[in-house]
């Protein structure tokens, strides 16, 4: 079985687990900023905002404005994925980018990179020149847990897009809700649905749509409980470059026969990669109830 493995054919495996992942194992990796990067730590620059000055005489001095300026550190760790294969004939249909296995490397490492990039939503970026600071998203940004009954609703979207307006965030950014099947079906039964909304959430439950109010909805299952009150599943808005996602180590695929497993072929996966919040203004905690 052994001389079935090329390089080649450990390549086309690779490539195949790495377009599948993108495609179709990672619902959130296309909504945040990726960058590939390189070793265990990296820094991304944050620059902050700034007024222009009015000329006050023809040749005035030139103003010297002072940009703030930040940064976010992440790091990275290793997902790895592996499983053994005991039939030559299945060692064949590892290139073919519809085999199981491909299709199962590719989710095991999507639901791994959304996982990393939910954790980031509403966990604790590290700022500063060495990234020492640990910043935490503000309560200001998470809606109120206490007392909650109602799961998702069109006043809380509404909501989190007045905090990113008033916020000044650029309203030509993409902006994203995810949320689980849970709380699409809240937001067909509440109560303040007009009848034109009403169609519109009905084709987003239906697949037929994705965007409502301005946001793109993404569906995962991934999504956690709140800690102090477990029937309430965190649910986030947020911006396209409120997440950095970064990519460390490249694919990497092996193929190879285990001696120790009765000869049976290994396929085996692995990755670097880590997230980390860019700007907290662009984020919002919605809890949303689950009966």
């Amino acid at each position: 079985m052994s001389n079935q493995i090329t390089t080649a054919f450990v390549q086309q495996y690779g490539s195949n687990v790495q377009m599948l992942s993108q495609q179709m194992g990672s619902r959130l990796r296309e909504a945040v900023d990726v960058e590939s990067i390189t070793g265990k730590n990296a820094y991304f620059e944050q620059i902050g905002s700034v007024a222009a000055q009015v000329r006050t005489s023809r040749h005035a001095s030139t103003p010297q404005i002072d940009t703030p300026h930040s940064r976010r550190r992440v790091s990275l760790a290793d997902y790895e994925w592996a499983d053994l294969i005991d039939d030559a004939d299945k060692v064949r249909m590892l290139i073919d980018p519809t085999s199981s296995y491909a299709k199962a490397a590719a989710n095991a490492m999507g639901r791994s990179i959304d996982d990393v990039i939910i954790t980031a939503l509403g966990g604790t970026a590290y700022s500063g020149e060495t990234g020492g600071t640990s910043v935490a998203l503000p309560s200001t940004q998470k809606f109120a847990t206490s007392n909650q009954s109602d799961g998702l609703t069109i006043a809380k979207l509404l909501d989190a897009k007045k905090k990113m307006d008033i916020a000044d965030v650029d309203p030509s950014l993409p902006r994203f809700v995810v949320c689980g099947a849970t709380q699409i079906s809240d937001l067909l039964n509440t109560t303040e649905i007009k009848n034109s909304d009403f169609n519109t959430v009905k084709a987003l439950a239906q697949g037929q749509v994705d965007s409502f109010l301005g946001f793109k909805f993404i569906m995962s299952n991934r999504l956690s409980f709140d800690a102090s009150n477990t029937d309430d599943r965190l649910v986030f808005a947020f911006t396209k470059d409120a997440i950095k996602l970064a990519i460390g180590k490249d694919v990497t695929a092996r193929i190879s026969e285990r001696d120790d497993k009765s000869y049976s072929t290994q396929v085996y996966y692995c990755m670097s990669v880590g997230a980390t919040r860019m700007e907290e203004e662009k984020v919002v905690q919605i809890p949303c109830h689950e009966a």
